[in-house]
């Protein structure tokens, strides 16, 4: 069975998150629902179960979360934070950072 990768985009505002999304959209994965505070975040973190999140801005509180909550979940942010896997200077870097992530294994729930 084929399992889509699926990737979290959170950023500051509605036009953030929309370029972000932009910037992270490939064949190679499904982008869920992005969201703009953390609450919002955490809630599709626990619904949608993503792969990956990306988050662009000021998230460091979430990064940690996510990452004591989810250890082998990818993270890519635009600025160094405890937990982050990998650090994008650019929207353009993001599809790449993703690209090098693993691609989730084991049974699907």
């Amino acid at each position: 069975m084929c399992r889509s990768v699926r990737v979290l985009c959170v950023a500051g505002d509605p036009e953030s998150l929309r370029a972000l999304r932009m910037a992270a959209t490939a064949a190679e994965w499904e982008l869920t629902q992005g969201a703009t505070n953390q609450t919002d975040a955490l809630g599709l973190v626990d619904a949608e179960r993503p792969h990956a999140l990306v988050a662009f801005g000021d998230w460091a509180a979430l990064v940690a979360l996510v990452r004591e909550r989810f250890p082998a979940m990818r993270i890519v942010t635009d600025r160094p934070a405890d937990g982050s896997d990998a650090v994008a200077s650019s929207l353009d870097q993001v599809r790449d950072l993703l690209r090098a992530s693993r691609r989730p294994a084991g049974p699907v729930r």
